[in-house]
Parts: structure tokens; sequence; C-alpha cells
């Protein structure tokens, strides 16, 4: 595998990896109930915050099998915006999957579409998967939404097929192959 180099520009954002200072932003979205809604996790703590940050600043390179969970800045003014994540579920089928999470003040310009973009194309460029996954609740309208919006079809849709925040969920996959994304970047 090719080392990253960061930070990965895009044309509003720069991806980096995360850095333990970068806490008290992503607390500052991470604490929010309509964030953690649709999250394993409850509305976080900065404690818990500071926790899952120094995890994840160890998660900036993909060797094989493994993850990248990145900071989204603003280039403009240098704002952190969200958390993408990627991992390499299983490399010798060449699989992946991506993941975003915003601050709300942030949503509606295009800002996770943009991110996640660069993240399928780390995974099909660099990383050459086959196919890349994403997973939702059912009910997280903007978060399929933008699944769509990056031509991912939705592969599947599992009702009550676990228990989520005490009750049954729904959760809708979606997915595209490495060729319908080389569609989608050429026309």
């Amino acid at each position: 595998m090719s080392k990253l180099i960061y930070p990965i520009v895009s044309g509003r954002l720069l991806l980096r990896p995360v850095t333990e200072s970068d806490a008290p932003s992503i607390q500052a979205y991470h604490s929010l109930e309509e964030v953690a809604k649709y999250q394993f996790w409850e509305p976080r703590s900065e404690e818990a915050v500071r926790g899952e940050v120094k995890k994840w600043t160890t998660h900036n390179q993909i060797d094989g099998e493994g993850e990248l969970q990145l900071a989204v800045i603003l280039k403009k003014s240098g704002e952190l915006i969200g958390d993408v994540f990627f991992k390499i579920t299983d490399a010798t089928a060449r699989q992946g999957t991506v993941g975003y999470t915003f601050n709300p003040a942030f949503q509606g310009k295009g800002y996770a579409t943009e991110a996640a973009n660069v993240m399928l194309k780390l995974g099909f460029e660099t990383f050459d998967l086959h196919r890349v996954f994403a997973r939702c609740d059912a009910r997280n309208v903007p978060s399929w939404r933008l699944m769509e919006r990056l031509g991912m079809r939705r592969e599947a849709h599992f009702k009550e097929h676990a228990l989520f925040k005490g009750g049954w969920d729904e959760e809708f996959y979606y997915a595209i192959l490495q060729r319908e994304w080389r569609q989608l970047t050429v026309t």
C-alpha cells in the first residue's frame, strides 16, 4: 500500500489525521443529541471524546486491512467541521466501508458529499478496492440521500434486525463498485 500524504485536498476541504487538539471541536458536535441519534453512541462527554480522539490519532494509515479517521477542515477558515471514517473490511475481496459525522452548523452545504467523495476516491484509486459500502439508520434521510448523491445504490433494507437504543432499528446498506464509480467520475 502507498503511504497517504496529508492533508488530502479537495475543492473546499482539507482532510487530515485527527489530533488530540481537535477534541474540543469534535466534542462540540459529538455532544449533540441530534448527532448521536443515529450513532452507536450517546451524546459524548468531553472525557469520552478525548478517549475516542486518542484512539483516532493512530488511524491515519492503512496497510492491508485497517481504518482511517480523518478530520474535515474548511480550507477558507481552518475550522474543523466533521470527521470521516474509512475502513478496509476485507483486503482479499477488496471491500471497504465509509462513514461520516458532521457538525449540524455545516450541514446542507455539500461538505459531507465532498468529503465522502474524497474517501471513495481513496478507496478506489489508492487502495484499488472493488466495492465500497455504507450503512445508516433508515430514518436518517440526509445520510441515505448523501449515499445516493455519491452514486451508491441501496442493496439492503434490514427491518427490525437489531435492538438499537431501546427499540428495533431498520438499516439501509448502500454500495458502489469501482467500475460504477469510475463511470460516474468520467461523465
